[in-house]
């Protein structure tokens, strides 16, 4: 009769997870129950990613006893690296589906409302299926009771520009039907990053006691309105050096912004720290740690901000600033009053009045007033 197959978390029927131990034969060493299997589905912008992050908390006070398995894109996949409440990550390709269709889920996850998120839902094996889903022409469905409020956001612009006042992580973890207890985002940095960290701070003179602004200065190319002028970015960094001494600034980015970010350094040279925008996602949150306070637009590098804990500075024009929690970690600036903000249009008819008006003078004031916060603050009270 075969032996049966332990049902703990280390085990993987391919090499001890001890050595000189047969968990086959012996049994389980230390067993670690495998519980309840989770399936998140989340491809969809590397921001959503990160905030999804904060719906574990609450996953784990539901199912304690646990196996969350998490399917996303090879370039986010980076995002949840060293996240111990994802027992593992599946890079969406061919192989992952092959694993993914052989496993029996207790529950599947779907956060995205796209038609290759909706049918891996549909086809995976399952009890309960929440989220999002796909009918039998190919249309995106609500899949449970829980996801209706969520799912009529995408139907009706009323209430997600006017109405809704609800963050994402609220109306995800109703989608979820788990509890909302404003959970924050996760991410954690490995030991050898936080040494890069403290190294590249040596290396360009970044001293404990300085003040260090960051400005992430571009967005995804899916909305390239997200992001206010070279002009406007060079005027702030003006304003700060002119009048704010003891205040070090890095420009923070991705490939798509190198040419913008050495554009503005161009005008300051060494003056301010230009740091690498090509050496992947990893490395890029390593950069933003630097900063004690962001300046950002509603993009990933504001959504990392969060999750690195920042102060975070964020202007919105085109997306929905209600849906945005900055966990009382920072300032929203936006145009309540502008008829046509938000709106979502890849292209605007109205010569982009929501990033225009922008107040950079307030800008600037916040930064002066946070700074001023930490300097009178405790050491160990500062975020870093």
């Amino acid at each position: 009769m075969l032996k049966e197959i332990p049902s703990c978390k280390r085990f993987t029927g391919y090499k001890p997870c001890y050595p000189d131990h047969n968990c086959w034969i012996d049994g389980c060493k230390d067993n670690i129950a495998i519980g309840i299997k989770i399936l998140i589905i989340n491809f969809d912008a590397m921001g959503d990613v990160l905030m999804t992050t904060a719906q574990l908390p609450a996953l784990k006070r539901k199912y304690p006893k646990s196996a969350i398995h998490w399917i996303t894109l090879s370039i986010s996949a980076p995002l949840l690296k060293n996240n111990l409440l994802v027992d593992q990550v599946f890079i969406y390709n061919a192989e992952s589906l092959s694993i993914i269709s052989q496993i029996e889920y207790d529950l599947v996850l779907n956060v995205d409302k796209s038609q290759r998120s909706c049918a891996l839902l549909n086809s995976v094996n399952a009890k309960r299926k929440l989220g999002f889903g796909m009918d039998k022409n190919g249309k995106i469905i609500p899949m449970n009771k829980g996801a209706y409020y969520n799912y009529n956001l995408g139907m009706d612009d009323n209430l997600k520009f006017k109405v809704n006042k609800r963050t994402r992580q609220d109306y995800l973890a109703e989608t979820f039907e788990i509890d909302y207890k404003r959970d924050d985002y996760i991410f954690n940095f490995t030991d050898e990053e936080l040494n890069f960290i403290n190294l590249y701070k040596k290396e360009n003179g970044i001293g404990e006691n300085d003040f260090v602004v960051g400005f992430n200065t571009g967005c995804s190319l899916l909305y390239p309105n997200k992001k206010i002028t070279i002009k406007q970015h060079i005027y702030l960094i003006e304003k700060l050096l002119t009048f704010n001494k003891g205040v070090k600034i890095v420009l923070l980015g991705g490939p798509e912004d190198a040419e913008r970010n050495d554009q503005i350094y161009s005008k300051f040279k060494n003056k301010i720290i230009n740091t690498p925008t090509n050496l992947g996602v990893r490395r890029g949150a390593c950069f933003e740690n630097l900063a004690d306070i962001v300046v950002t637009g509603d993009s990933f590098g504001m959504h990392l901000a969060i999750a690195l804990k920042k102060y975070v500075i964020a202007w919105f024009g085109v997306s929905c600033w209600t849906e945005i929690d900055l966990y009382d970690r920072g300032v929203k600036l936006y145009q309540e009053d502008l008829f046509c903000s938000p709106c979502w249009k890849k292209s605007c008819p109205y010569d982009l009045e929501c990033i225009k008006m922008i107040d950079l003078d307030r800008i600037v004031e916040a930064i002066v007033i946070y700074k001023h916060k930490q300097l009178m603050a405790p050491h160990s009270d500062r975020h870093r």
